[in-house]
């Protein structure tokens, strides 16, 4: 189903105050990698934001999921400071792993295994 467009703008903007958010509070950085915010989804209701966390070179991704779902109420206190005068009601944030990149690397993967074994067979 399509975002509405109010759907787009509430997400864009917790998107923005997130970034700025996970950098202040140094969730950027844990574990000797980096954690960005792939993209935020709203439900149709404006209730519910969906968070998608990207991270690179971070070996145990469920315990950083972890790490960052347990400081959620420092984040969602933050964001609400930031942004409460503009939204009615708050959404309630909900953190998942992006997991596109993987898949990314795994296609690219197969690629070279069917280039090369076409090669050999050519």
């Amino acid at each position: 189903m399509e975002e509405g467009k109010r759907q787009k703008q509430v997400g864009g903007l917790i998107y923005q105050e997130l970034s700025d958010i996970f950098q202040r509070l140094g969730l950027s950085m844990v574990g000797g990698g980096m954690i960005s915010i792939s993209s935020v989804k709203i439900t149709p209701d404006l209730l519910e934001a969906r968070i998608y966390l990207s991270f690179f070179q971070v070996k145990d991704q469920e315990a950083i999921l972890k790490k960052v779902e347990d400081r959620s109420w420092e984040i969602k206190k933050e964001l609400t400071a930031r942004v409460g005068k503009l939204l009615r009601r708050m959404p309630e944030l909900r953190y998942y792993v992006d997991d596109t990149l993987d898949h990314v690397f795994k296609m690219e993967e197969l690629f070279k295994k069917i280039n090369t074994d076409q090669q050999k067979t050519d």
